[in-house]
């Protein structure tokens, strides 16, 4: 059937073209190698498209339609990316969740988002059936490595009926008998939301970005490069260690698609486990947040295996420091491209190509297809070297926020996305990004907003107020410290322990000070420029 059939980027309209592409362009190959402590599983980029097409014909024998969503919490492994292909075949938007959150968390993006069914791993099963026991909209939860004997209606009948992800790929093999074409003649279009990612607001409440097929495909093949496709192809081995359910890791992912490049995935980022993969495999390259760099940088083991290998590295999801970049690149002899985006812009907006001269602090130049402005106050653009917003448009930026009509005004303001973030351009058109949007703590590539924290912070008994903001951290970028002023006695850690167990581990604080006040401006408001201020390193 492949050698039938001919297919280019041009050609490419929704996500699960991506799949059909790789099989047709660059016909059967071993596309992942997973590895994790217990098992390592291969795949090939046939197997991935067959799976894919049988899963989302078993959930559209579930009932799942077109316009549904579907949640996907898993830690990295082969059925991410089966289930994101198999969902968009189903004509449904699949909802990435990170594995790190907590139930509370989980809770509001099912009932927001209306959610009819979640992928998930045994691991995390216990947390799930917590905390989706009462959503009425949530009909059924999937778990990989569990058998039918297992798959029975949980004990509440208010919770969702709990399915073997496996009885569903048999459920759709029968009417899944091909891995090309669409499903029961369904055709989703190009603009039909593929992908809703969840990001903190800056209100507090988490914001639901609609990401269209085409923002998908536009972000994949403007990062990859038209001319990309006319080069004779070389498979590259590539280690995936970012989180699928982050906005890089999904941009990675697709990329993957479109490069035929062999997957070495890791469940989770693991200094010896990476180093010691880079040497068994081979590896050429890999994309990483600075947290990770910052962490092969100063291992202890690094000398200890072959790295050699590398030819280079791509950062992005937070500023890497230059010190730590340059650091990198003598220890380990493998240049590291910086790019820049977010998630409304699905999520690259620049990049350092691979022919490009690379400068350092600088996180590249617009991608094929993107357009950026750097503006004042007004939305007035400026001249070179001046600093101000940054604003993009371009066929990758969202379509707005889920059922949030303001928010999306806001940002979307006279057709351009206002990111919220300052930077400035140099005379050969590369983008510095100077400070980050005003509150927001980006620790290890995750985007934390303050009040998440502040919320929970003065939930407890204890507390009377609580202010939060970023504070420099060379392993990680920045971390998460919280002032506070309490009526009764508690010390740090019971604060700590507190917030661990309403929020994802990388938001709790790492660092708690008591104040008797907090510092305010002129009309009461939190001063947390000046409360910066007050941190000693």
């Amino acid at each position: 059937m492949i050698g039938e059939k001919t297919m280019t980027m041009q050609e490419l309209r929704v996500l699960y073209d991506l799949s059909i592409y790789n099989c047709v362009h660059f016909g059967s190959y071993t596309e992942v190698i997973y590895e994790d402590q217990q098992q390592t599983r291969e795949m090939t980029n046939i197997q991935v498209a067959q799976e894919a097409t049988q899963l989302g014909a078993g959930l559209r024998e579930l009932g799942i339609q077109q316009g549904d969503r579907v949640m996907v919490m898993m830690l990295n492994c082969p059925e991410v990316i089966i289930s994101y292909q198999a969902i968009a075949r189903a004509g449904a938007t699949i909802i990435p969740v990170l594995p790190l959150l907590k139930g509370q968390e989980i809770y509001y993006i099912a009932e927001n988002s209306g959610a009819k069914a979640i992928i998930t791993s045994p691991q995390l099963l216990p947390l799930l059936q917590s905390a989706l026991v009462n959503l009425s909209s949530m009909q059924y939860i999937l778990s990989t490595g569990i058998v039918s004997s297992d798959a029975s209606p949980l004990q509440s009948t208010s919770a969702p009926r709990l399915l073997a992800y496996a009885d569903v790929i048999t459920r759709g093999a029968h009417k899944a008998d091909r891995y090309l074409g669409d499903l029961d003649g369904m055709t989703p279009n190009p603009d039909d939301t593929a992908v809703m990612l969840y990001t903190s607001g800056t209100t507090g409440r988490p914001k639901g970005v609609l990401l269209s097929h085409r923002n998908l495909i536009a972000n994949a093949v403007g990062g990859r490069g038209p001319e990309a496709e006319l080069e004779p192809h070389k498979m590259e081995i590539q280690l995936a260690v970012l989180p699928l359910a982050h906005a890089f890791g999904i941009l990675v992912s697709n990329l993957s698609y479109l490069s035929g490049v062999k997957i070495i995935m890791h469940p989770r980022f693991d200094t010896t486990a990476v180093l010691a993969a880079i040497e068994r495999h081979h590896i050429e390259a890999f994309a990483g947040v600075p947290a990770m760099f910052v962490a092969l940088l100063y291992s202890p083991d690094a000398d200890k295996y072959d790295t050699s290998s590398l030819k280079y590295c791509a950062s992005g999801s937070a500023p890497l420091p230059v010190d730590i970049l340059l650091g990198f690149e003598k220890k380990f002899n493998c240049p590291i491209r910086e790019g820049y985006g977010l998630s409304e812009a699905s999520a690259a907006l620049t990049s350092h190509g691979a022919n490009m001269v690379r400068k350092p602090g600088s996180v590249g130049v617009p991608i094929p297809g993107v357009e950026i402005r750097i503006v004042d106050e007004h939305d007035n653009p400026l001249p070179t070297g001046e600093v101000g917003e940054v604003i993009a448009r371009g066929p990758n930026i969202m379509k707005g926020y889920f059922n949030m009509p303001a928010e999306t005004q806001a940002a979307m303001r006279n057709g351009w996305l206002h990111t919220g973030d300052m930077g400035r351009f140099d005379e050969d058109g590369y983008l510095y990004i100077v400070e980050r949007k005003k509150d927001l703590i980006i620790r290890g590539g995750f985007n934390i907003y303050p009040r998440d924290v502040e919320e929970v912070l003065t939930s407890h008994p204890a507390v009377i107020e609580a202010a939060v903001v970023g504070v420099p951290s060379e392993r990680m970028g920045e971390e998460v410290k919280a002032y506070v002023v309490i009526r009764t006695p508690v010390d740090a850690e019971t604060l700590m322990v507190y917030c661990r167990e309403h929020l994802a581990n990388y938001k709790t604080p790492s660092q708690i000070e008591f104040l008797s006040a907090l510092p305010r401006n002129a009309i009461g408001k939190i001063d947390k420029k000046e409360l910066r201020k007050y941190h000693v390193n």
